[in-house]
């Protein structure tokens, strides 16, 4: 990684501004799973521990845009109103207004804040605004060694534009900037990649680990190099396959996807997931492989159900054979042997996406052979974010592989060979 990290500049009593990822899942004012809050406390800890004042900063959810110190409306929420007949105005003011006030409640960080001066063992003070007087006096009173945490960023529209405005504020507040959100980092806003203009910008720990694990996989992998593929449609991940024909030695290809690919080489899949539009691309990257001298591995029997349900008529066919009326859900026992065996071979393995409809339990076999099998691999074995992310902690194999990144989309778009925003910003060492 040529990007400078936080060892790499003196933090002591300076005001660091820090991107971290703290959209997690809520019930209510409950967090139902704090694993990035957790991921961001080493970056947090060495700043706090080496004298930095620390301004941490994160969305949370899709929030009505509202500035959160005085609850005024937005433009465009204002001109909504205008251009209402004027005797439905007031109530339409009203009404949006208690929208507001809800989505403070619902979206607001004040339970991370609570949560994570419980993790640190040392208060993080919660500001009431984003670039509003109480956060702009909570910043200028921080002490060397003590934290503050801003309010959702997406209260204002402008996080989201990359307004420069709104980015010079949020560097004000400090005389560094530390972006340690990965799941965030393939997005140009204004706490990802505007502030970089103005400060002096590093990435954090967790970043440091994204780039130098999946970055050292892609560009110098130990040798046979597997990546699988799973999830629901190609068109999703045309550039990551592209991408990976030129890196990898096999490509297992499994979930919804592979039906397209079943298709185009002349098989009958019911009624599964397909992208008809996509076949002659289908055919296309098989022969890119081919071509190559690279393995693409498809399934040869599938679990199809009668129904999207876990509790259908299902049964195991051939995966060019599955009977009309039923659609393919999971990979069936003789691929799961096949799919093992390939991970069992491979020294370094990238995995993304589910092998089937993994919510369903009778369907979860595929995913949970390849997961074992994966987390049983003594090679570098990386978990690629999203659904395959969830899967592996869902089956409690996390701990036993490598490196479970923290992106969904980053880390599609990382694989896919894409230039993060969040992380050209950064300073090169």
């Amino acid at each position: 990684m040529n990007k400078k990290t936080i060892e790499d500049v003196n933090v002591k009593n300076q005001r660091v501004l820090v991107r971290v990822d703290f959209n997690v899942p809520m019930d209510g004012s409950r967090i139902t799973d704090e694993n990035r809050i957790v991921g961001a406390l080493p970056t947090i800890q060495y700043l706090l521990k080496n004298g930095a004042k620390v301004v941490l900063c994160s969305h949370m959810g899709k929030p009505h845009n509202v500035f959160n110190d005085t609850l005024k409306l937005n433009k465009k929420e204002k001109a909504k109103i205008e251009a209402l007949p004027a005797e439905e105005q007031e109530a339409a003011t009203a009404a949006a207004l208690e929208k507001a006030k809800g989505d403070v409640t619902k979206f607001s960080l004040a339970p991370v804040a609570k949560r994570l001066s419980e993790l640190l063992g040392q208060e993080v003070k919660m500001a009431k605004d984003v670039i509003g007087p109480d956060a702009q006096e909570k910043a200028a009173a921080l002490k060397s060694g003590e934290a503050m945490l801003l309010e959702n960023l997406r209260f204002h529209a402008e996080e989201e534009k990359n307004d420069p405005e709104f980015a010079k504020k949020l560097a004000s507040y400090a005389d560094l900037y530390v972006n340690d959100a990965f799941g965030t980092a393939h997005r140009a806003h204004a706490s990802t990649e505007g502030v970089a203009h103005y400060l002096p910008a590093v990435a954090g720990y967790l970043i440091e680990k994204e780039l130098r694990i999946m970055g050292g996989a892609l560009e110098n992998p130990d040798r046979p190099f597997l990546a699988i593929l799973g999830g629901a449609k190609v068109s999703d991940k045309i550039g990551v396959i592209n991408n990976l024909l030129e890196k990898v030695d096999v490509l297992i290809i499994g979930g919804g996807m592979a039906y397209t690919f079943q298709k185009a080489m002349g098989g009958h899949i019911g009624n599964s997931l397909c992208e008809d539009d996509k076949m002659e691309l289908a055919k296309e990257l098989l022969a890119k492989a081919a071509y190559k001298g690279k393995r693409i591995v498809l399934p040869v029997d599938n679990e199809a159900g009668n129904a999207f349900s876990n509790d259908c008529l299902h049964i195991t066919v051939h995966s060019q054979e599955i009977p009309d009326g039923f659609e393919g859900m999971d990979i069936g026992p003789v691929t799961r042997e096949l799919f093992v065996n390939e991970v069992r071979r491979a020294h370094t393995i990238i995995w993304n996406g589910p092998m089937g409809v993994s919510e369903f339990p009778v369907f979860a076999e595929g995913t949970r052979a390849v997961a074992e099998a994966v987390a049983a691999n003594p090679g570098i074995t990386i978990i690629g974010g999203g659904d395959s992310a969830a899967a592996i902690q869902k089956l409690g194999f996390a701990d036993k592989v490598t490196h479970v990144s923290t992106g969904g989309g980053a880390s599609l778009e990382f694989l896919e060979g894409i230039e993060l925003p969040g992380v050209a910003a950064l300073n090169d060492k």
